[in-house]
């Protein structure tokens, strides 16, 4: 582990680059960025669209390859390791809300939120996705399928399958940008709630200032560079 970073250091990001080939050269679309996020922390990562927050989100859950630079997770250096060692960081140690919900069509939303369970090996699998389902609303709509539901309904049920596990860390990115002003407001709400019920670090990509002030932090990107950090 870095030696300077704090002892209860989550994320460690270290001079990370991430270049892309285009028709007109190399683009750098992240370039030198580096943070610690301690255990429990709330961090934004705010700028504007095609500043590198979801490429840099991506790169932290290890879906990416740096170009150069390092990711450290709970003292990991993930890009040591091979795909299926990432693979096993992400179901061990993280959950993860999207702006489009990402819940498998085929599967009610009992069956969503057991999948992740399932696949860490855990037990009482069913019991537990009935619990948190009934913590966000929806202990009535468990045999539901995402198309029954509304757009609000399946980003709780996203909710619940990325807390079911208790992971050490949540990443979300934009997770009210497929919904209402009203109805995004009360998923933020639920958010912030289960995050502080479960003593969880999250990592939340924004481009809404009044949702980064929720966080404990901001990061701001401009153009693939770390240009600002606050504490609110």
């Amino acid at each position: 582990m870095n030696s300077q970073a704090p002892i209860d250091a989550v994320v460690e990001v270290t001079n990370l680059c991430k270049k892309a080939q285009s028709t007109e050269g190399d683009l750098q679309i992240l370039q030198d960025i580096s943070f610690v996020v301690r255990k429990g922390e709330t961090l934004a990562i705010i700028g504007t669209s095609g500043a590198g927050k979801s490429t840099l989100l991506g790169l932290l859950a290890g879906l990416d390859v740096p170009s150069s630079g390092s990711v450290r997770i709970q003292g990991q250096e993930i890009f040591a390791l091979d795909e299926d060692g990432r693979a096993r960081v992400r179901g061990e140690q993280m959950g993860f809300v999207f702006q489009m919900f990402q819940l498998l069509p085929g599967l009610t939303a009992l069956e969503n939120v057991m999948l992740p369970l399932e696949l860490a090996g855990r037990s009482n699998t069913q019991a537990i996705a009935r619990e948190v389902l009934q913590r966000v609303g929806l202990g009535a709509r468990l045999h539901h399928y995402p198309k029954q539901l509304s757009g609000g309904e399946q980003q709780r049920v996203a909710l619940a399958r990325a807390f079911a596990p208790r992971p050490a860390i949540l990443l979300a990115d934009e997770p009210t940008g497929n919904l209402d002003a009203r109805t995004g407001a009360t998923i933020i709400d639920l958010l912030f709630e289960l995050n502080r019920e479960q003593g969880t670090t999250l990592l939340l990509v924004t481009h809404d200032p009044h949702l980064a002030q929720r966080c404990g932090r901001s990061l701001r990107l401009e153009a693939g560079r770390r240009i600002d950090e606050s504490s609110q």
